[in-house]
């Protein structure tokens, strides 16, 4: 990685935040823009620490967003291009499918509006009955399943590590411990001040993730969006126990609940993971029940939006909670889809924090949300299926800057 001191003030492209779509949108910028110059300014020590660090290396298929949808069309878009890099550049990946499975009755009508959905947006899912799914997944219990066979694995470790190679010999620079502190509008750009000095560019883009909103307030660009960061806990079945799954399996979505549920996913290096839940974290970065911030928690308490949907989901909420402190809730969770499955088959396995956006309204934001202010662009929401879709947003947000 270039040195900051080498590096030049001005700069065509600035982007924020080096996890997978704004390393993506630096390549895309420079395989677009051969000869230009372009800056990614990171503010932890190394790129990919967070969210793209932290995911569950899942290929989505865009079976569960709503038709016509900025998620639905790019995930379909970006499965094909992701595939199609990680083939190029010799990366770990497999289109090994998933089931969706239906326990009970209730859960088969709402199957079988999923598979409606997924026919919607273009893809290919077969329902399937019980003897079918328990040929795919002996030892996963259900009434009924919807197989998507394009759903995959990935090692988006990887793909950043290739983007970041390719980026850095079209002669990007990439800064890591360089956080962005003042973005002001210039007569012909953007001028970015940072804690490793100052950067004049044509354009800027935001890809900061859990602190995209912050940086938008910088360029006056927030557009009301506000990140409530929600942490996803995870454990790991035992190696001896890998066995009881062959593949991914997910339940049905909860309609009073806006994350999938836990749900059991065969990780690229052959390990087997379980979650994750969906539990308010209390600091942007916040991993754990110990990591707390003041900011942060003076942030929840003042979000009008935020205790109205406590209000709304608390039973489910509650729910989340409950499974986050006892192991034992959290097996009785996964049992529902693979019943042998028990508490000394789970170690603890790293959690994530996911950056959902709360709109102006105080909803939270269900679609990918990318807006343009002056010379700069903003990524305020960008969740699941965002590794999976983003090729195809870097090429979105390269085309908006050409417009």
């Amino acid at each position: 990685m270039t040195s900051a001191s080498t590096s030049p003030a001005r700069a065509d492209l600035v982007v924020v935040g080096a996890g997978i779509i704004g390393l993506a949108t630096a390549h895309r910028y420079l395989a677009d823009h051969p000869g230009r110059r372009v800056v990614i300014c990171e503010a932890e020590e190394r790129p990919a620490l967070h969210q793209t660090g932290h995911n569950s290396g899942v290929l989505h298929s865009g079976v569960y967003y709503r038709p016509g949808s900025a998620k639905a069309e790019l995930a379909v878009a970006g499965h094909s291009s992701m595939v199609e890099f990680c083939r190029r550049h010799d990366i770990a990946h497999e289109v090994c499918g998933k089931v969706i499975v239906a326990v009970d009755g209730p859960e088969q009508e709402r199957l079988a509006a999923l598979a409606e959905r997924a026919a919607s947006n273009g893809v290919d899912a077969e329902l399937i009955d019980a003897r079918r799914l328990a040929e795919l997944e002996p030892y996963c219990a259900g009434v009924e399943a919807l197989h998507i066979a394009s759903t995959g694995i990935a090692d988006y470790g990887a793909v950043c590590s290739a983007l970041i190679a390719e980026i850095e010999a079209a002669g990007g620079e990439l800064r890591t411990s360089t956080r962005v502190v003042e973005i002001s509008e210039t007569a012909d750009g953007v001028r970015i001040a940072t804690t490793t000095g100052d950067l004049e560019a044509a354009w800027l883009v935001n890809c900061a993730g859990l602190r995209c909103d912050q940086v938008a307030e910088l360029a006056g660009a927030s557009d009301g969006y506000r990140i409530v960061p929600f942490r996803g806990e995870y454990y790991e079945l035992v190696p001896e126990r890998s066995h009881l799954v062959n593949n991914l399996i997910y339940p049905v979505p909860d309609p009073s609940f806006p994350f999938l549920g836990v749900h059991l996913t065969r990780m690229i290096d052959g390990t087997i993971h379980a979650g994750p839940n969906a539990v308010l974290a209390l600091a942007r970065e916040g991993y754990g029940w110990g990591d707390i911030s003041r900011a942060q928690l003076r942030e929840h308490i003042t979000n009008r939006g935020l205790w109205r949907l406590a209000r709304r989901y608390w039973r489910t909420g509650a729910d989340e909670v409950w499974r986050s402190l006892s192991k034992a809730a959290f097996t009785r969770a996964l049992q529902r889809l693979v019943p042998d499955i028990d508490a000394d088959d789970l170690v603890r396995s790293p959690a994530g924090v996911r950056a959902q956006a709360m709109d102006p309204a105080g909803e939270l934001e269900d679609d990918f949300a990318v807006t343009v202010a002056g010379r700069s662009t903003h990524v305020l929401n960008a969740p699941s299926p965002a590794a999976t879709s983003s090729l195809e947003i870097a090429k979105m947000i390269v085309s908006q800057i050409d417009d």
